[in-house]
């Protein structure tokens, strides 16, 4: 499923217009976004949780040349899946 795939569920399932769901699922995906680029954790209850991790500079090898290289350090988002979104794909 793709992102208008998703907007197509959401118009059907809220009785909403395509461009209503598509508006409100950018606003939560920019709301989960900006929580995250200010440092805060974002939980919804029974889906997951949503966080940034810090990956430290490491070193790594080039594939193609066997060449080593520095892998800069960043942050990278996690999610973890709530009880009920684990238990409904099993």
């Amino acid at each position: 499923m793709n992102k208008g795939d998703l907007i197509n569920k959401v118009a059907e399932s809220a009785n909403l217009s395509k461009a209503q769901a598509g508006d409100a699922l950018n606003a939560v995906l920019d709301s989960i976004s900006d929580a995250l680029k200010s440092g805060d954790k974002v939980t919804l209850i029974g889906f997951g949780t949503f966080s940034v991790s810090r990956r430290e500079a490491r070193s790594g090898r080039n594939p193609q040349t066997g060449a080593s290289i520095t892998i800069e350090a960043k942050n990278s988002v996690k999610f973890k899946p709530g009880k009920e979104m684990n238990d409904s794909v099993n």
